[in-house]
């Protein structure tokens, strides 16, 4: 029997779907229908990583088509500017999003077995790839939410949001100070992490563990990819996957025991355990010792309704990415982890918190939400009112159900 929970889905999901295959006004056109986070009201664009979250409960239902759709939307949009936008809006061509594109490519062809359609990804997925390794490179060869052109336009209104959390006074604010606030808001926002405490004030300065993870998850996809297409293409990605793994484990921090955020200018790891340390279980790129010892800091991330973005007790305050905001992507993530090293028991505890997370905050509001309280189960607001029917809340909960049988 379905619960409350899946019955609106099942009626509610569909109000999700747009189809805008022309450009109107800010809004970019796509060929295919798509999916947008809410139903009405804010947030109705396809957006890069949340779709990927959305695409998993799409798959699971069998609705292959609006999830190759989704896809397909991306990888038009790919051919279009050379990379993936962070969503489907003219205003968001500065920048991407966690790369999640070659999951979802791999996702999609699972379900169709189709090759004709995985040599046409392929080949888009390499310009994607070329993105990211010449546009957002530091000088140790690892990747970063890096290098946005100023828009001198916007640089004052960006400089008045974030002057106050990142503690500048404003006699501190030179033309270059302002420059280096303008780059770190665009770092967060590309990050999606839009704001955290893991890179405090100079995000685009770091390697960003999750980043770096998905960009191994995207080279071992493309040597799948291309052992599957025999496009002789082999060894290039072997050799990528190889050289990345090991300069990843500058990553690892043996002081903490887990993989973090590292600034190669400054020699220093992050001063904040974030659920984005999971990411190296997620791709398989954590040995078993390290992921070991992963799982031991766990305890600074689990609370009563899931993993949090990150442990107590944050260096600024009230950061939507920050402890104790629970997020849906960051539960499968930690899920995927552990299940992929053997940690079961973890792994559906995990997703047993989030799905009664899901039902008791429905059973009080009627609604499904993007963020919770990790402690209280309840819906925070921070930097804006929290939107209804999140896109991804009902993919990791419609995944979770699955697993768990329910």
């Amino acid at each position: 029997m379905k619960s409350s929970v899946q019955k609106y889905i099942d009626e509610n999901f569909p109000k999700t779907v747009r189809y805008n295959t022309t450009d109107d006004g800010t809004l970019i056109g796509l060929p295919f229908k798509y999916t947008v986070p809410c139903a009405s009201g804010m947030f109705q664009e396809i957006y890069y990583w949340d779709t990927y979250f959305t695409n998993v409960g799409l798959l699971v239902l069998g609705n292959t088509e609006l999830a190759k759709n989704n896809t397909d939307n991306m990888l038009y949009l790919v051919n279009k500017y050379g990379f993936m936008p962070n969503g489907n809006r003219t205003g968001y061509l500065d920048r991407s999003q966690p790369p999640f594109l070659s999951f979802m490519v791999k996702d999609v062809f699972a379900a169709t077995s189709d090759l004709e359609w995985l040599e046409s990804a392929y080949n888009t997925l390499k310009i994607e790839y070329d993105f990211w390794q010449t546009k957002k490179i530091l000088e140790n060869g690892l990747n970063a939410y890096t290098n946005y052109k100023i828009d001198y336009d916007d640089l004052d209104f960006q400089v008045s949001y974030a002057q106050t959390r990142m503690g500048y006074r404003p006699a501190e604010l030179t033309p270059q100070i302002k420059e280096q606030i303008y780059q770190a808001i665009k770092s967060f926002c590309e990050s999606g992490w839009d704001c955290n405490s893991r890179f405090m004030e100079k995000p685009h300065e770091f390697s960003a563990i999750d980043l770096n993870c998905l960009l191994y998850g995207m080279e071992n996809n493309m040597l799948f990819f291309s052992e599957l297409l025999k496009n002789g293409e082999e060894c290039i990605w072997q050799q990528r996957v190889s050289a990345r793994k090991e300069k990843m484990q500058t990553l690892w921090c043996e002081e903490k025991g887990i993989f973090t955020d590292y600034n190669p200018s400054t020699n220093e790891y992050s001063n904040y355990v974030s659920a984005a340390s999971l990411y190296p279980m997620f791709v398989g790129l954590a040995t078993k010792e390290q992921a070991a010892k992963t799982v031991k800091q766990l305890k600074k991330l689990e609370f009563e309704y899931g993993v949090s973005a990150g442990e107590a007790n944050p260096p600024w305050d009230c950061c939507q990415w920050d402890y104790p905001h629970i997020w849906p992507p960051m539960q499968f993530i930690a899920y995927k982890a552990l299940a992929g090293y053997g940690y079961i028991e973890d792994a559906e505890r995990i997703a047993k918190k989030y799905v009664r997370l899901i039902e008791e905050n429905f059973e009080k509001t009627g609604n499904l939400w993007e963020k919770y309280d990790c402690i209280t189960g309840a819906t925070p607001n921070t930097d804006y009112d929290a939107p209804k029917m999140l896109g991804w809340t009902f993919g990791v909960y419609t995944y979770f159900c699955n697993e768990l049988n329910i």
